[in-house]
């Protein structure tokens, strides 16, 4: 078993403080936009068997134990109870939360409550937009207070992270037009959005997005950029993270680095640019979590191409607890029977197999992040 140090999770979401039916539970666990085939549910996926046989020895029952059996001890300890159990259970010492995305979920105070863990901060940049949209009346006023946000967000955040680039669509955008727009395109596209735009509406336009994800890399801060299966109603092709190439190359020596988060199935692509370019890294852990037993073989593929340095974990973990311990446990798992086998071979030492372990699952993050500055 190759040892690693407690997890630093680079990159999740708060978890649901409310209870979940059957019907909720499993839909969380699928990515579609359907219901599960007839005579299945979504615990029939690499997803929801790793969670039937990491999670309910967490909760008192025994591994593998019928998804029913599973959600009656949930439900019979109550959510927050739950949660505590499962996050305390995972290993991570430390979460990266993003806190953009609506809904009714633990922020980083109680993530880290719950979890007995610190967590930080990483600042979405699309709800700072429209935030900041609604609280400004003219085009002139959101660049201008936008700014200011920006600039407040970073003195308390460790990282920017955009959601829109990657997945909605936008990212040809970047490849075509990867510099920064100018500042009257920045305002004449700031006034057509909030003409258009009811209050909470959401940022789309491509020159917005481009604005700000040049702010945030001129921050200095890490900025963590979505790639890979996303939303299903989405295009998979439009979150190939090679699509961003042109604005990797556009931001090197600028001092800030790059994230690439999730990445699968692309994640060859993601550990290729991580491997060519200084300020780019790529993320392990949803990718891990999602293929369960398969994991070993996915993170083999990212450490054919990736330095080791330049590769994190992480859970993408949002609304679920389960969601952070399957991918902290299948991401030790799977480093275990990787580096294992490989020093089993005598292609590795086992101390350059524990010191790379250490690097991914935590040395890396806390170097990027400056998470021992703090």
């Amino acid at each position: 078993m190759i040892e690693t140090p407690p997890l630093v999770d680079q990159y999740c979401h708060g978890v649901l403080r409310t209870d979940l039916g059957l019907g909720s539970f499993e839909a969380l666990l699928g990515r579609s936009v359907g219901p599960a085939a007839a005579g299945t549910t979504f615990f029939d996926s690499q997803a929801g068997f790793a969670v039937r046989r990491w999670c309910p020895p967490l909760l008192g029952l025994d591994a593998h134990c019928p998804p029913a059996h599973y959600l009656a001890r949930r439900r019979e300890l109550g959510p927050a109870e739950s949660a505590r159990r499962l996050l305390r259970g995972s290993g991570i010492a430390a979460y990266l939360v993003d806190t953009g995305p609506p809904g009714d979920l633990t922020g980083p105070k109680e993530l880290a409550l719950a979890g007995d863990a610190e967590a930080h901060e990483s600042v979405r940049l699309e709800s700072l937009a429209e935030q900041v949209a609604d609280t400004s009346g003219t085009a002139e006023g959101f660049v201008v207070n936008l700014a200011e946000a920006l600039q407040h967000a970073a003195a308390g955040a460790v990282a920017f992270t955009c959601g829109a680039g990657a997945r909605s669509g936008h990212v040809p955008a970047l490849a075509f037009a990867p510099g920064p727009p100018g500042p009257d395109e920045v305002r004449a596209a700031a006034a057509r959005w909030l003409a258009r735009r009811v209050k909470g509406g959401a940022v789309r336009d491509p020159v917005l997005l481009r604005h700000l994800l040049w702010r945030a890399v001129e921050s200095g801060l890490p900025l963590q950029l979505h790639a890979g299966a996303g939303d299903p109603r989405e295009r998979l092709d439009r979150g190939d993270p090679a699509l961003l190439t042109d604005f990797v190359r556009a931001t090197a020596g600028l001092g800030g680095d790059l994230v690439l988060l999730h990445g699968y199935p692309y994640h060859r692509q993601a550990a290729h640019l991580a491997a060519a370019f200084p300020h780019v890294y790529a993320d392990l852990g949803p990718a891990l979590a999602r293929t369960g037993a398969r994991a070993g073989e996915v993170l083999a593929e990212l450490l054919e191409l990736a330095p080791f340095g330049k590769l994190m974990f992480s859970s993408g973990g949002r609304e679920l607890p389960e969601l952070h311990v399957v991918a902290a446990r299948v991401f030790r798992d799977a480093l275990s029977r990787v580096l294992g086998g490989w020093v089993a071979d005598g292609a590795w030492s086992w101390r350059d197999a524990e010191r790379v372990a250490a690097l991914l699952a935590a040395g890396n993050a806390r170097r990027v992040y400056g998470l021992d500055r703090r």
